[in-house]
């Protein structure tokens, strides 16, 4: 839980998902309750299968829970409506997948200026131009998502994150496609880039490396958090 100083951004109260299949439904998240404070950088690890990036899309608005709330920032983020969901991502949420999901006919440039264009901020290409240059790819503003390697794309897809300066950032598995040494560099990029912003961060990982280097880790298992502790 968040200290008695802090103040929780991301509230999760009694969180559950249960989806059809042809055996029956499938209960993914099975009451789940979180506390993220302000700032806070939290590791979210346990076994594949045991709820994490569901936990993730529901939090980014992305899928919908079963039942159980969400709040962030205050706002009830499970009872809003999909336009409300899509406002609130632009102003607050950003996402870092493992798969760099950038769009391949836009260059890094175009990539990283689409969530400031429809945030309707009129600084859009200069924002998007420094933050790519913070992540060393001021020359590579013109290339298309094919002409990067794999870490130049995901270093687009920090930037493209961290543009709009959210007040939370999702990261699931963000060097899981990367060699060692750079997916190093990515996260080194990434904690400082949340640094200077004052992002709150929940990382999804299986590395202890990239955990230990967060305020807490929340460990999850079968569908629940089962605690969340100092590394």
């Amino acid at each position: 839980m968040p200290t008695a100083s802090q103040t929780s951004l991301v509230q999760v109260r009694g969180l559950t998902l249960t989806v059809p299949s042809a055996a029956g439904p499938v209960n993914i998240l099975r009451g789940v309750d979180l506390d993220i404070g302000e700032n806070e950088a939290v590791a979210l690890v346990g076994p594949s299968g045991s709820g994490k990036t569901s936990l993730l899309m529901l939090l980014a608005g992305l899928e919908r829970a079963t039942s159980g709330t969400i709040r962030l920032d205050g706002q009830e983020v499970t009872s809003m409506n999909e336009d409300a969901l899509a406002r609130m991502r632009r102003q607050s949420v950003g996402i870092v997948f493992q798969a760099f999901h950038l769009i391949p006919t836009m260059t890094a440039l175009e990539n990283v200026s689409v969530p400031l264009e429809l945030a309707g901020r009129a600084d859009a290409a200069t924002r998007a131009a420094d933050v790519l240059e913070s992540v060393g790819l001021g020359h590579r503003l013109t290339h298309l998502p094919g002409q990067l390697s794999g870490g130049e794309q995901q270093r687009v897809a920090l930037a493209r994150a961290f543009a709009p300066e959210p007040r939370l950032l999702l990261a699931d598995e963000p060097t899981g496609n990367l060699d060692h040494a750079t997916g190093e560099h990515v996260m080194d990029l990434l904690f400082a880039l949340r640094a200077r912003a004052g992002s709150t961060l929940l990382l999804i990982t299986h590395d202890p490396r990239l955990a230990e280097r967060c305020d807490r880790l929340a460990h999850m298992e079968d569908g629940r958090v089962l605690e969340a502790v100092s590394p």
